[in-house]
């Protein structure tokens, strides 16, 4: 794991286990992650990658972001009280870290180009969530930006906190919920200081047609049996009429 040290990001400090099932087949890795800069905090729990619990410091509540068709699972009261105190631990060791480093110059890795995709496969008229994702970069965050039709949008999108890759740079995701209709475009552009210019992903509403290339074969091959039958019945009917006469 790398370790970088910038004026931006104070101090970042990963906490792995492992645990492994009663049956003593699957490994699982269970993470707690503590960040903090001048301006912003993260705190987060997360098992195999996908969060369990995350502290929302701009609206002072913890956040359990896990999907409805698993067993919820619920941290105990005052884990965001907790998450707070953290985050003055991690300030004062930032400090010192600064002093001790004297300040060295900010490192920085840009994201990869966005990938953006429906959750959903696409129904016009339906309810369904565009997703767009980077990684790649450092330090944490990225913005996200969405548009549609050129417009920008902000009503029914949202970002999950930054997640650690195993190189030390992070990846994100920003989700929109939309309804299709044909000939909507929408964008997800994406800001970072290692990036000279936006990076931006145009997504269009698009309805994937039955194909009707296997009913054409189909047809065409059953009329093509068809009059195969029919020649084959006028012959065997001609030739019955010719031995008829030849022995009548």
């Amino acid at each position: 794991m790398k370790v970088k040290v910038s004026e931006l990001v104070l101090v970042l400090v990963l906490s792995w286990v492992l645990c492994v099932s009663a049956e003593g087949k699957s490994l699982f890795t269970d993470i707690g992650i503590t960040g903090c800069s001048d301006s912003d905090g993260e705190e987060l729990y997360a098992l195999d990658g996908e969060e369990l619990w995350y502290a929302d410091f701009v609206n002072k509540r913890g956040v359990e972001p896990q999907p409805s068709f698993i067993d919820h699972m619920s941290y105990e009261e005052g884990a965001y009280e907790g998450a707070v105190g953290q985050q003055q631990i991690c300030k004062q060791n930032l400090k010192a870290d600064l002093q001790s480093y004297k300040n060295p110059p900010l490192q920085l890795d840009p994201p990869s180009s966005p990938i953006i995709y429906s959750r959903d496969d696409v129904e016009l008229d339906q309810q369904n969530t565009l997703i767009c994702h980077v990684t790649g970069f450092y330090p944490a965050p990225v913005k996200i930006q969405w548009t549609k039709n050129g417009q920008k949008v902000t009503e029914g999108t949202s970002i999950n906190v930054p997640f650690p890759n195993k190189d030390g740079s992070f990846r994100q995701t920003s989700r929109l919920e939309f309804t299709p209709q044909l000939g909507d475009v929408y964008s997800c552009t994406v800001n970072h200081p290692a990036l000279d210019q936006s990076l931006t992903r145009i997504w269009d509403v698009e309805v994937q047609q039955p194909s009707v290339g296997p009913a054409v074969f189909c047809g065409l091959g059953l009329t093509v049996g068809l009059l195969g039958v029919a020649a084959g019945t006028f012959f065997l009917i001609k030739g019955n009429e010719i031995v008829y006469k030849v022995f009548a």
